[in-house]
Order: C-alpha cells, then structure tokens, then sequence
C-alpha cells in the first residue's frame, strides 16, 4: 500500500514566525504517527527559516518508522545528514528567496554536485533520492548516477486550472513512474497534493509514497495532526 510521509516544515514555520518555543514539529511528528503517516519528512535548509538542527536530531530518536531528510546539494547540510542518518535523504534545489521549493532538482545542469551528494548519503547508509520534475532525462540521469528513488514533483499537476491540463499533467506523472520502474527506481511524488486532488496521484499503479505538508498541517490548525493525517489516508484511497 502506498506510504504517507507527512511534511512538517509548516509546523516550523509557525514556531519562526515568533522565534518561540512553540508549537514543536517533534511533538506534530508524534501525532501525526498517531494519526497514521507512515514517515516524516522535513526540508533543513541553509537559512534554517523553518526546521532547525535541533528538531532534526530529536526526529531521529522519534521517528522509528521513515525519516526523509530533504535537503540542497550543500557541504553543510550534507554533513549533518550523514551524521544523523535519516533512513532517506531527498536532495532538492533551494532557493533563498523562494517561499517554497519551485521545481526539481536540474540533474542535468548540476551533475557534479548531485554525483557527490548521491555517492556520500549512500555510503553512510541513507537511502538517495532526489527531487525531479516528471522528465525522462533527469530521471534516467538520476539513476546512473546511482540513486535509489526518485520523487517527481507534482506542482504543475496541482496548479492545473482546467480538466484538460490535470489530465495532461497527469499522464505525464503516469509516463515518468513507468520509467522510473523500468530503470529500477522507487518511485516517490509530491508538491501541491491536497485533499482534493490527491486520490489520482494516489492511484497511479507504482508510486510508492507520497510527501504532503501544506495541505495537512493548514487542516491541523482547525481539527488537529492526528484527524488531519486520517483524513488524508482517507482522501488517499477512497475509491
């Protein structure tokens, strides 16, 4: 059955926004297991503008089903997540001044610094995986460059305005995982995925986990983690 990792970077985002103590990501991490995510996942980035060094290493003690780590291809970060070891490490392009991560990762145009992020995650045990819009090229690069996974992102899929274009953005979902699976790839998606439009992505035959913030930590704030979490299992395989 198709995983649940629950993004709690939002939850960070309320702590900053304050410089307080609260709310505590760790703790939403607990109640969103409680709740049924089958992992967790938090982007540390360079600006610590959300996550910070102290709540990745306490998710590490916490979490004892998957912990996905995202982060840039950057010495520092990288560093860190070989210490820790989170059981998967996502590499993905970061931006300063982007309010969210915009796109994937160029594979292609950043082939050097992805090699070594790859070869170095791998070789402290952390399951590679990168951040890929749904193209053939990157992902085929991907896998030569020894990752083990890949996640597609879905933005252009959730910003659909019109049934022709999701239906288009979702063919190309369907396209890229068949790919992926052909080259021997875990297939992973997420970016934008709601509660209303995620039962399609959910459905596609091979897609192995599927990574939602937003959307569950925005319901959170009206019903709590652990309803939000249930009702996007719900929404995930509702026939």
């Amino acid at each position: 059955m198709i995983r649940l990792g629950v993004n709690i970077d939002h939850v960070a985002t309320l702590r900053q926004a304050r410089r307080a103590q609260e709310p505590d990501p760790v703790a939403a991490a607990v109640l969103a297991l409680l709740g049924g995510a089958d992992g967790i996942t938090v982007h540390l980035r360079e600006d610590r503008r959300h996550i910070q060094d102290r709540d990745v290493r306490l998710l590490r003690q916490v979490v004892t089903t998957r912990l996905n780590l995202e982060m840039a291809c950057a010495e520092e970060i990288i560093r860190i997540a070989c210490e820790i070891k989170p059981d998967e490490g996502t590499l993905v392009p970061e931006r300063r001044q982007e309010l969210t991560t915009e796109g994937g990762l160029d594979v292609v145009a950043n082939e050097s610094a992805v090699a070594a992020a790859v070869k170095r995650l791998t070789a402290a045990g952390i399951e590679a995986s990168i951040f890929l819009d749904p193209d053939s090229r990157q992902i085929a690069l991907a896998r030569k460059l020894g990752t083990r996974a890949v996640e597609i992102q879905t933005a252009r899929y959730s910003e659909a305005r019109t049934a022709a274009d999701r239906e288009r953005e979702l063919d190309a979902l369907k396209e890229s995982t068949a790919y992926g699976l052909e080259l021997g790839l875990h297939v992973h998606m997420g970016h934008g995925l709601n509660y209303t439009n995620v039962q399609a992505v959910a459905q596609i035959a091979g897609v192995e986990e599927l990574n939602i913030g937003h959307s569950i930590v925005a319901r959170a704030v009206l019903v709590g983690m652990e309803q939000a979490v249930r009702d996007m299992k719900n929404a995930m395989h509702v026939k």
